[in-house]
């Protein structure tokens, strides 16, 4: 059983804080840092991890989703879109994270992080090799849009395509949210960028606007479940929230290639261990 002291205090805070900057700056929702540290640092269950990881992407999602809509780099049509197939799908996964093993879970989180690492670190490679985008010669459908990059010194326009399969693969983010507490934007970001061609920055913007209401509807299945450590999510969700409004003007300001690389490395280290504590 977890006890809150001033020494759990203190750390929980500067870890909600880290996770905080890498969720909005990332777009996905700190979820894959916060449920090992709590399960393998912390010694918390893996149901009640998972519960406490999604309050605190509900806190990421309504932190940073706001200034991101009003400074025009989410994209509001494409994120209602894929919130709908993304909010079944989590509820889809809470309903059956409660019918499974803590290790299975810890399981399945450890093999989702291994592909999930790989296709960070590559799409961040081939990020700093290519060349400054062009923009959209003109649009294409519905849901093309452009944003200001300050760190780009202009306006990015871009076409979206492929919402059909888009859409399909938003089930399966949804899912993974409410199965892992992973907030789903670790496949959202990947299927907005690589299958639509949204920019990395609107993908990030766009995917912490949808992580948060497919969050809100798998947490809501674990606190009825009396899942929800109450305590420790109070605590967790004050340090995510001052660490999502720093994440805000890094997401403006800096490149996120590099660091896009080496948070898959670490993302690589944490899957190691998940499948190690599994087994």
């Amino acid at each position: 059983m977890f006890e809150l002291t001033a020494l759990s205090f203190s750390v929980l805070i500067a870890f909600g804080f880290f996770i905080g900057l890498l969720g909005s700056a990332l777009g996905v929702g700190g979820g894959i840092f916060m449920v090992p540290f709590l399960v393998l640092a912390l010694k918390v269950p893996i149901h009640q991890a998972v519960a406490a990881s999604l309050a605190a992407i509900v806190a990421t999602s309504s932190a940073v989703a706001a200034v991101n809509v009003e400074r025009g780099l989410a994209n509001i049509r494409l994120g209602i879109t894929l919130e709908v197939t993304t909010a079944i799908g989590s509820i889809a996964g809470a309903l059956l994270a409660n019918r499974l093993p803590g290790s299975a879970v810890q399981l399945l989180f450890g093999l989702t992080l291994l592909p999930v690492s790989v296709l960070m670190f590559l799409k961040g490679r081939r990020s700093l090799k290519a060349q400054p985008a062009t923009g959209a010669a003109g649009k294409t459908s519905a849901f093309d849009s452009a944003f200001f990059d300050p760190a780009a010194g202009g306006h990015t326009p871009y076409a979206v395509k492929n919402m059909a399969p888009a859409s399909a693969a938003s089930f399966f983010a949804g899912s993974l949210s409410g199965l892992l507490g992973i907030g789903g934007g670790v496949v959202q970001v990947p299927v907005m960028t690589l299958l639509c061609g949204v920019p990395m920055k609107a993908a990030a913007a766009t995917s912490n606007f949808i992580i948060g209401v497919s969050a809100a509807a798998s947490a809501y299945v674990y606190f009825r479940k009396g899942l929800m450590p109450l305590e420790l999510t109070a605590v967790i969700v004050v340090g995510v929230l001052i660490g999502s409004f720093v994440g805000i003007y890094a997401l403006y300001r800096l490149r996120s290639e590099k660091l896009q690389m080496a948070f898959s490395a670490l993302t690589l280290l944490v899957a190691v261990k998940m499948l190690l504590k599994a087994f």
